[in-house]
């Protein structure tokens, strides 16, 4: 009987050699692809997501770790992360540390005064990932999932959205707090109050986020980075031409490049002291947090703490997988992305590893799409993503040029793009659209996803209560819903 050809239809002849053994591993024939195809997704991926390593390491800003261990610690999580996907999904899908979770790890858990530091927080991604690999080993993963309210699920990206965007607008200084209160900054070029660099920064990032869009619309490769470059050079500029007008604090951004141009393996030397193996080194030690708590409540945060950033990641994850996977022939018959196990424990593997070398929880990137869309459908095409982050580790100089102007460019789109699940909620039901819109009310006015995500499970548990739908309430939920409330209670 004549074997079935199982290759497309006028499909190039399968390499022989050295690369027809990588062509066989990862099935690029077969697939229909070729190496010219999956080198060109890999370097489009690549050029949608390298925005990463520049806004990852400026929300660390003004924490107890610098710039260079951050931007070192990603590159390599994205490393890592990329290249356990590429052999053990052999998926055309890139990771690194995702933003919401950054956010997450930066705004509440180090950024609330609670006393945790850079490695407290690193444990919270080592448990997140062993969880998470738990969760996909044993299956419960799904039942974590089906325990999560619709109205809560729904409204968990939008809310991070928001929270991402309002970092993106404080870093830029388009809203400013002060002292207790919060508006929106001033562009009066009369007043003799005004801070023209500061004014300048809030001005750049706007045109950023409006030049971003634009290019989005035109279906430009790449996108946010170049929208960012592009607002980074408009800052300089700016910051050039008020230096000819003796404008106050522009001066003093030259001085400062000039003075803090440094040598590429500096950031390594960084990394090594401050990063890798500090989970291990001095993670456990939760002594600052303990001055002002107490050990019930040092436990109430890690059980809800690693629940809500496993939470963040696997939603996250799961929402791009299919997302990015829709954008190419790489869904199965039933609709999900194809070796959808392995590509979560391919993210849950690269968190754990990930926080051993000091980054925040490693995430699938929705940017993966512009490399599927690119005709990528293969694990070589991150292979080849993953080769440019390496060489991208030794551009730490240069991604330190980059301000905050330009990066929170990146950080307001990045929120516009969370958006979009807003409208899967039913508004018009005063029982579903409350839960959802204290999610998202919560995560971003009380500055916590954690406190968000409980707030929203807890009072859809109450209105189901109230309305004699108590049934419709799983033990999963009931159970999340009691770690949330005793976190409330217990803790501040």
């Amino acid at each position: 009987m004549e074997e079935k050809n199982t290759l497309p239809e006028n499909s190039p002849a399968p390499k022989k050699g050295f690369f027809g053994k990588i062509d066989s591993f990862f099935s690029i024939t077969a697939s229909g692809s070729s190496f010219k195809t999956e080198i060109i997704a890999g370097l489009t991926t690549f050029m949608a997501m390298v925005y990463a390593l520049l806004v990852v390491p400026g929300m660390y800003d003004g924490l107890d770790v610098s710039f260079g261990a951050v931007y070192i610690a990603t590159a390599l999580g994205a490393i890592i992360g990329t290249v356990i996907m590429a052999f053990l999904a052999k998926m055309p899908l890139a990771q690194a540390s995702g933003l919401g979770a950054t956010a997450y790890i930066t705004g509440t858990l180090m950024g609330s005064g609670m006393g945790l530091t850079y490695a407290n927080a690193m444990v919270f991604v080592l448990l997140d990932g062993t969880l998470f690999i738990l969760l996909t080993a044993t299956g419960l993963r799904n039942k974590i999932l089906a325990g999560i309210p619709a109205e809560v699920k729904l409204t968990i990206p939008v809310g991070i959205g928001m929270f991402i965007a309002f970092i993106g607008f404080n870093n830029a200084g388009i809203v400013r707090l002060h002292e207790g209160s919060i508006g929106f900054t001033s562009f009066n070029v009369l007043s003799e109050t005004l801070l023209y660099k500061d004014a300048i920064a809030a001005f750049v990032a706007l045109l950023g986020v409006i030049a971003i869009a634009v290019l989005s619309k035109k279906n430009v490769k790449g996108s946010i980075l170049w929208g960012m470059l592009g607002a980074a050079g408009l800052y300089y500029a700016l910051i050039g031409l008020g230096c000819a007008w003796n404008a106050y604090g522009c001066k003093a951004v030259f001085t400062d490049i000039a003075s803090g141009f440094e040598s590429p393996f500096k950031a390594f030397g960084e990394w090594g002291r401050e990063s890798v193996g500090q989970v291990f080194v001095k993670g456990f030690s939760f002594s600052h947090y303990l001055e002002g708590h107490s050990g019930g409540a040092l436990a109430l945060l890690i059980v809800t703490a690693a629940l809500s950033l496993c939470m963040v990641d696997m939603f996250d994850t799961l929402g791009t997988l299919y997302g990015a996977c829709s954008k190419g022939d790489l869904l199965d018959e039933n609709g999900d992305p194809v070796r959808l196990g392995k590509c979560l424990m391919s993210n849950a593997v690269a968190t754990v590893g990930g926080a051993i070398l000091g980054a925040s929880t490693v995430a699938t990137y929705v940017e993966s799409s512009s490399g599927v869309a690119a005709g990528g459908k293969t694990g070589f095409a991150s292979v080849i993503t993953g080769l440019c982050f390496i060489v991208a580790m030794f551009l730490s100089p240069i991604a330190k040029l980059i301000p905050s102007a330009a990066t929170s460019s990146a950080l307001i789109w990045v929120g516009v793009l969370m958006m979009s699940s807003v409208t899967k909620v039913d508004w018009s039901d005063p029982a579903f659209a409350l839960p959802a819109f204290l999610t998202i009310a919560v995560m971003a006015f009380g500055y916590s996803i954690t406190s968000g995500i409980g707030v929203g499970i807890l009072a859809c548990v109450a209105v189901k209560v109230c309305t004699g739908k108590v049934r419709e309430i799983s033990i999963v939920t009931w159970i999340i819903a009691a770690l949330f409330l005793a976190m409330f209670i217990l803790t501040n």
